[in-house]
């Protein structure tokens, strides 16, 4: 399924209950930054080992793929509202990231770009 046919699925069932009045930019933020506190509360208190594994529990997987889909539809319908298409607008940040963390730089570094230098690790 396409992004748009998901976008139209939900944009079809916040109509069928009348519900588009409320999908405002504003509130669908504020909608997707609760479903993703919903996600990292699922995270807080794991190590990183329990959270990579997390998946292997089948309660918690299903806890984790429902907030993850909650997450992707509040996004899904935030870009719908504003008119964004955002296959293409992540294409264009990977070519951002891909100019900004140069491989020869970031490579096995998790430093912000700006904190990258040609000269680093050289002594």
């Amino acid at each position: 399924m396409e992004l748009n046919d998901l976008q139209r699925e939900l944009r079809d069932f916040a109509i069928q209950r009348d519900w588009q009045r409320f999908h405002t930019p504003k509130n669908l933020v504020m909608a997707l930054a609760g479903e993703v506190g919903e996600l990292v509360e699922l995270f807080q208190w794991l190590t990183p080992r329990e959270s990579a594994a997390v998946m292997a529990e089948p309660e918690q997987a299903e806890r984790v793929r429902e907030e993850v889909a909650d997450v992707f539809a509040y996004l899904l319908q935030l870009a719908d509202s504003l008119d964004i298409d955002l296959v293409s607008a992540l294409r264009k940040k990977v070519r951002q990231n891909a100019l900004r963390y140069p491989v020869s730089l970031a490579k096995g570094r998790a430093d912000k770009y700006d904190r990258l230098h040609p000269d680093d690790g050289e002594a």
